[in-house]
């Protein structure tokens, strides 16, 4: 994408400024989805953009995305957790991103854990 004005250049660095944004301020949620060589095979990369589009299309401000290495989990990649105030953290597992998207709205907006996805203990 050729950058053909100033305008265009200053909307990229503000909507850049933004999405990083979402992944260093401090909020009531955290999202972590681990990142590691298994979980890019898997997946990882299709999974955080989808949650990461969710939260731009919700104008969601306070979920912070956090990308972490190897989870030990391979056999569950791609993972996404999600830890809410001072609840216990629940990993999720074979997360696509249909279920990203899922597990955002009940769980991260509506508070209902998805129970079906949940990685067991």
């Amino acid at each position: 994408m050729a950058i053909k004005s100033l305008d265009e250049l200053k909307k990229l660095k503000t909507e850049a400024l933004k999405r990083r944004e979402v992944t260093q301020s401090t909020g009531r949620v955290q999202v972590i989805v681990p990142m590691g060589t298994p979980g890019i095979a898997a997946g990882a990369r299709e999974t955080l953009k989808a949650i990461l589009e969710l939260i731009e299309t919700e104008n969601l401000s306070d979920v912070i995305i956090r990308q972490t290495g190897s989870s030990g989990l391979d056999e569950w990649e791609p993972i996404m957790q999600v830890v809410i105030g001072d609840q216990p953290k629940v990993t999720y597992g074979k997360v696509s991103p249909e279920r990203a998207k899922r597990i955002m709205k009940e769980h991260v907006m509506g508070g209902k854990v998805v129970t079906e996805f949940v990685v067991p203990q």
